[in-house]
């Protein structure tokens, strides 16, 4: 089995690696410590062609793989790691669910500007009460003439400081067919936008408070018994978040190694003392196992959605080594590591984050235990 990459892989992983450090690397720690949303980068990155790879060319996207965008965001992280967050945002989770169900009329208003990287779509999800448990969720949708009523609270929502728009999982009804989604524009009236909440890794949400937020019919994304649609797409996102975990994982990774081989201690570069030697070893057999994992997942995604356990476990296995190296690379590093001068300190903020979004680790165990025993496993109080 050969475990390289095509030859037209490694040509655009190359050209992606290239235009990173020539244009990305130089402004990384700056960009990495701002608030902000960078749009500048986005309608760079959207020139490229690295914003939308995932959605049909008849939709006005590159119409690449699952692989393709796994390149892009590793490729992109090693020169620029928030940079990545943007490639992440164009093509997997709210932008890839909206541009697999929405209707015509959706796409020809929102699609345009979310490609050029002019817009961004956000993520309305998980409640005060409904987070790994989302079919929880409280938020209603109530139908009045041509229009939906919409009430509820959503917390912890993804881009909620900087979307244009907001993908918001609603409840048309009672139970599971009674879940779908909606598209609510940032300034719909009822909608108010709460204050940012800082968190540790650097990031900002806000929470979403819909008091009879009134749309129309036609922002419907996916109606009653949407659900199992939208979870299912979950399943790639999935394998955005692992991408950028490890490749963050892998740029501390490659910033402590530097350091090793430069910095001197008692006479002689560090790598020369067993201890780190072992550290690095270590470090290199999970950044290494993690990759196949994830690699697998999104070859057998390429042709339909990827399995459940196929994303579980890359995912497990993205996020425990990409915060296990960036840790490790910090404590090889001492103080400098632990600095906000260096991006490492920056890299095990953000990735100790994603083993709690996109499906915790306990929750993708659970995953995991279902397909190993092939039964599911009740979660819910009895």
């Amino acid at each position: 089995m050969n475990f390289d990459l095509t030859p037209e892989q490694q040509t655009f992983s190359d050209s992606v690696r290239r235009f990173g450090q020539a244009h990305l690397a130089s402004g990384a720690l700056e960009r990495a410590h701002a608030n902000s949303y960078p749009w500048e980068v986005a309608r760079m990155l959207a020139e490229q062609g690295l914003i939308g790879i995932l959605v049909k060319e008849e939709d006005g996207g590159i119409g690449g793989t699952l692989m393709d965008a796994v390149i892009a965001i590793q490729e992109l992280a090693a020169s620029c790691p928030k940079s990545a967050d943007i490639v992440q945002a164009g093509n997997f989770g709210a932008i890839r669910t909206f541009a697999e169900y929405a209707s015509p009329e959706l796409k020809e208003r929102y699609l345009p500007d979310l490609l050029a990287g002019k817009t961004l779509l956000g993520l309305g999800m998980s409640e005060p009460e409904a987070g790994s448990a989302v079919t929880e969720l409280k938020t209603s949708a109530k139908e009045d003439g041509d229009h939906y009523i919409i009430n509820g609270t959503k917390v912890f929502s993804t881009h909620s400081v900087d979307a244009t728009a907001y993908l918001v999982y609603v409840r048309f009804g009672p139970g599971l067919d009674g879940i779908g989604s909606v598209i609510i524009d940032r300034d719909a009236p009822g909608l108010q936008v709460g204050q940012p909440s800082h968190f540790m890794s650097g990031e900002e949400w806000c929470q979403l408070y819909f008091d009879n937020c009134r749309i129309h019919k036609s922002n419907v994304l996916l109606g009653p018994g949407g659900f199992k649609k939208q979870i299912s797409g979950f399943n790639v996102e999935r394998i955005g978040n692992a991408s950028r975990a490890l490749a963050l994982g892998r740029y501390a990774f490659n910033i402590a190694k530097e350091h090793c081989q430069t910095r001197t201690q008692f006479g002689k570069p560090l790598c020369e003392f067993q201890g780190l030697q072992w550290k690095f070893s270590e470090m290199a057999l999970q950044l290494e196992s993690a990759q196949m994992l994830l690699y697998r997942a999104a070859v057998n995604g390429e042709n339909s959605l990827p399995t459940a356990f196929d994303t579980a476990i890359a995912k497990l296995a993205c996020n425990e080594a990409g915060f296990n190296v960036a840790n490790d690379s910090m404590q090889a590093m001492g103080a400098y590591g632990f600095s906000s001068e260096s991006l490492v300190e920056y890299c095990v903020k953000r990735t100790r984050g994603w083993m709690i979004a996109g499906g915790s680790l306990e929750v993708l165990k659970n995953r995991i235990a279902e397909s190993v025993f092939e039964r599911r496993f009740n979660q819910r109080a009895k």
